[in-house]
């Protein structure tokens, strides 16, 4: 007879005479079986919920009561060498494995992250702690590998986490494997039994009917109600494939078990199996101990895995796995005073921070006590009602009430009593005695959060920290890859303290102590390689050909250490994962020429150029060669400027790298330029820069070998319709010799005297401003359109076109405008006074010509200088084209040479000019 019969007929009796449905009476019987076959199972199954302080309670006693000699535990097998590294790290904590080379799955899935969370208030922990710190216990990991997670992901039908928060980030995008995911997978039973329990979220259901029932009972009661708990979730469950994944996952397990009692010959008396509760109602009877049809498990993928360990957190694991805000740090908490209350020591690795040793003394191994039924007597008896500790509550309403002070919350005495009563109200209209941290919070909310929250904290959010906090771990020096400690010791000279969270100001000057340039230059490539908090320059920057005299930095290692750990699975040195990363970045599959470029720019200044320069020049070089497009055409100007500048000035010649670019950046867009002027979808910018890298780039180009005759050939087969590009077009046209500058004016001024071209004029203007990109000392004619525009555009024109002139400057033409500022600056009166008498250079009407007759000698000052310089103005003579020299006139007689009396005659500016030079 079984066990549990009288608890079977006693539920088939009350499913008959209240339900009198045959199905649910199969389902309440089939629970109870459930029960009865784990606990008549060989292997002792232990079940677990994760981060439960009941599971870890009852492992602390049944680990003492039992002393196992062998713990299968349900956990990545490959993840076992990274168990002993937990000595020296703070939990939280999350074993990692990682892999970016992928073999076998598909492409562009990468990079693959499996993370395990490890807390202290978690059974697990104590199983670990238990079996390293034991001699001659052996722990044996029996879950499916990293590897096989993934393989089996798309059969999985994931649950959907939680918003991240702002602790979330440390797990990442990684999927989560935890033991003991005991939720139901069924959302109409979710919803009954947070409808009919009175509570918010699953975490607090959980909490109420679960954990604090299950906290202070004895071994036999909690295993009895966890393995019910566990197949009450199973049979409860939608049709899909998740079953059928889970079962695939025991069986998995099973094997593993199976073959290590037959290679190790242990006796199964003597070994415990840790898995989560909803494992332990497995039907899967075929795969237990005394199966004798084998399961095959399919091989691993050649997909190379990294492992280590990464700072984990509450609200992240909280995040990750869909529990509730604070659920685990409350966890925490109910775990600290269970201890306390109980007086039990947990098991702890030594050597680990955080924590103090605790000297345990194993007594004798117990007698196996015969098993009994506890289930029936926990179902059919009242929970017991803790009474009121006033003592608690009353502290935390006095402590909550100056924390909310402390955030700028107007909060009282009057509040803290509010608190108070308000929490033992709410937990009597949820049916208990005593009020939860969950009522608590409530209470706090509606008592002190009256209208809004005057920080970044609200509330709740101060609750979780009264109540535990979000505790973050860490990973210690000697648990850290060899890229992370060389990071360490690199910075030591710092003088910070890079465990610690919060910013840390690091101040550099390197004039005075040289010895800190290295630690400049590992900060900058961590400013590239980390996210933008990690590393954060206050004041310097890094430039082509430019050395740092001071540097001041805010640093957050501590809060990325997460980020670090993992570029150890890229690398061994930061240079070289650096130098990964470039390589990658200009053979992607959507890399450009100004990419490249961009990543040369970086490896000059972060590794000194050399060889990876040349490398990703080179490839630069393909790039462009391989663009249909000009669309990153002005970024490839900036860029191969400054690369140019700075080996011109840094080395003896330049890498043939840039040669290459230079000439096949001539031809190539020399070929896309005519259409490049035609097409719409290239703006006046691209067309602009290509033309800036014709002209500037001429003289080196060709001395390369290039060919003038291409750009020529280029422009005249250009024919924009569009004015803004008809005005570069000119611009080209003037720079090639094809348009001398008077012809140029006067095709400005017959568009303003054309009243059909008035209302484009502005466009042409925004033409003649980028053409300052390939033709600087246009700036004077630039200005002087614009004035002419400004003078002559009427107002219905001229004012909807202002406004978007100064953004179009403004966006693409900033580095343009210094250069029309300073012409305009040369070209019109520094004071207002002189504006009223000024006259444009380009509305100076010039003198009619020169009559056939002879004009009069000049007479006065100016032609009493010039009589007693007389070689000054043989000189000016010969520079005007006249034949011949000046001889002096005598006083009172008629000019020698009346041809240069009509000459000074006729211009008077240049004989002023010359006058003001020799005076």
């Amino acid at each position: 007879m079984s066990l549990f019969q009288p608890l079977k007929d006693q539920l088939s009796e009350a499913a008959a005479a209240f339900v009198g449905d045959g199905a649910v009476s199969s389902i309440l019987t089939g629970l109870v079986e459930d029960v009865d076959r784990a606990l008549r199972e060989e292997l002792e199954i232990f079940p677990v919920c994760h981060h439960s302080p009941a599971s870890a309670l009852a492992m602390v006693r049944r680990l003492r009561e039992k002393q196992p000699k062998v713990i299968y535990l349900e956990l990545c097998e490959d993840l076992a060498p990274l168990l002993t590294e937990l000595r020296n790290c703070r939990l939280p904590v999350a074993l990692q494995a990682f892999a970016t080379e992928l073999d076998g799955f598909p492409k562009g899935s990468g990079p693959l992250s499996v993370v395990a969370p490890i807390t202290e208030a978690s059974a697990e922990y104590q199983a670990i702690s238990y079996a390293l710190e034991t001699p001659d216990v052996e722990l044996v990991l029996v879950d499916r590998s990293s590897d096989h997670v993934f393989q089996w992901l798309p059969r999985e039908q994931e649950k959907e986490p939680a918003k991240p928060g702002e602790e979330a980030g440390l797990h990442g995008d990684a999927v989560g494997v935890e033991i003991g995911d005991l939720r139901p997978r069924f959302a109409e039973l979710e919803e009954h039994l947070l409808h009919h329990g009175k509570v918010r979220h699953w975490s607090e259901w959980w909490d109420q009917y679960v954990e604090q029932p299950l906290s202070g009972a004895d071994y036999d009661t909690y295993r009895q109600v966890m393995v019910l708990i566990g197949s009450l979730f199973r049979r409860l469950r939608p049709e899909d494939d998740r079953l059928a994944v889970d079962e695939e996952r025991e069986r998995y397990m099973w094997t593993r078990m199976r073959e290590h009692l037959a290679a190790s010959g242990a006796d199964p008396a003597d070994c415990l199996y840790v898995c989560g509760a909803f494992h332990a109602a497995s039907r899967v009877e075929q795969f237990g101990l005394a199966a004798t049809a084998p399961y095959e498990i399919g091989p691993r993928t050649g997909t190379r895995w990294l492992y280590g360990l990464i700072p984990s957190s509450h609200s992240a694991i909280e995040a990750q796995f869909g529990l509730a805000s604070g659920s685990v740090s409350i966890a925490a908490a109910t775990w600290a005073k269970a201890v306390t209350r109980s007086k039990l020591t947990p098991f702890q690795l030594s050597g680990q921070k955080g924590t103090r040793k605790r000297a345990v003394k194993l007594p004798a191994p117990a007698a196996p006590a015969q098993a009994a039924d506890r289930l029936t007597g926990f179902l059919s008896s009242p929970p017991k009602l803790d009474a009121l500790d006033e003592a608690e509550l009353l502290g935390w309403s006095v402590d909550i009430v100056r924390l909310a002070r402390r955030n700028g919350y107007l909060a009282s005495t009057a509040d803290a009593i509010a608190v108070f009563e308000t929490s033992i109200l709410l937990a009597g209209m949820r049916n208990r005695t005593r009020p939860t941290p969950y009522d608590f919070q409530d209470a706090a909310v509606t008592c002190i959060e009256k209208d809004v929250v005057p920080g970044r904290r609200d509330v709740r959010r101060l609750c979780e920290i009264l109540l535990g906090g979000d505790r973050i771990g860490s990973v210690g020096y000697d648990a850290l890859p060899p890229l992370a400690q060389d990071v360490y010791d690199r910075l030591r000279p710092l003088g910070v303290d890079l465990d610690r969270r919060t910013l840390q100001r690091a101040l550099l000057d390197l004039h005075s102590d040289p010895e800190l340039l290295p630690c400049s230059d590992l900060l900058w490539m961590l400013r590239y390689l980390l996210p933008g908090d990690a590393a954060r320059p206050i004041m310097g920057e890094r430039r082509l050909g430019e050395r740092p005299i001071q540097e001041s930095w805010d640093l957050a290692i501590g809060r990325n250490q997460r980020a670090i750990i993992e570029l150890g699975y890229e690398g061994v040195t930061i240079e070289q994962v650096l130098e990964q990363r470039l390589r990658r970045k200009v053979w992607e599959p959507d890399a450009t020429a100004a990419v490249a470029l961009a990543a040369v720019e970086d490896a000059i200044l972060f590794l000194g150029g050399g060889r990876i320069a040349d490398e990703l020049g080179a490839r630069a070089v393909e790039l462009l060669a391989a663009e249909r497009s000009v669309d990153d055409a002005p970024d490839v100007l900036r860029r191969i400027r400054r690369l140019l500048s700075y080996y011109r000035t840094a080395e003896p010649v330049l890498p043939t790298w840039c040669e290459a670019f230079v000439t096949e950046g001539y031809a190539h867009y020399c070929t896309l330029l005519p259409t490049a002027f035609v097409e719409d979808e290239t703006g006046v910018r691209q067309v602009s820069a290509m033309l800036g890298f014709l002209f500037t780039m001429e003289g080196l180009a060709l001395a390369l070998g290039c060919d003038r005759a291409q750009l020529e050939i280029a422009v005249r087969q250009s024919h924009p319709e569009s004015p803004a590009k008809v005005a570069l077009l000119w611009a080209a046209q003037h720079l090639l010799g094809l348009l001398p500058l008077a012809e140029l004016r006067s095709r400005c001024d017959e568009l303003l005297a054309n009243p059909l071209v008035i209302p484009s004029f502005p466009q042409y203007i925004t033409g003649f401003v980028q053409a300052m990109e390939p033709a600087p000392a246009l700036s004077g004619f630039v200005v002087e359109v614009i004035s002419k525009a400004f003078g002559r555009l009427p107002d219905q024109v001229l004012l909807p076109w202002l406004p978007k002139l100064i953004t179009t400057l403004r966006d693409q033409a900033g580095e343009l405008m210094p250069v029309l500022v300073r012409e305009a600056g040369r070209t019109f009166p520094g004071s207002l006074t002189a504006v009223d008498a000024w006259t444009p250079p380009w509305a100076r009407t010039a003198a009619p010509p020169a009559s056939k007759a002879v004009a009069p000698a000049a007479s006065g000052p100016v032609a009493e200088l010039l009589a007693g310089h007389p070689a000054a103005c043989d000189a000016a003579a010969e520079l005007l084209g006249c034949e011949g020299g000046w001889r002096p006139v005598a006083a009172g007689a008629g000019p020698e040479h009346p041809e240069a009396a009509a000459l000074l005659t006729h211009h008077p500016d240049t004989t002023l000019a010359l006058a003001a030079l020799l005076s």
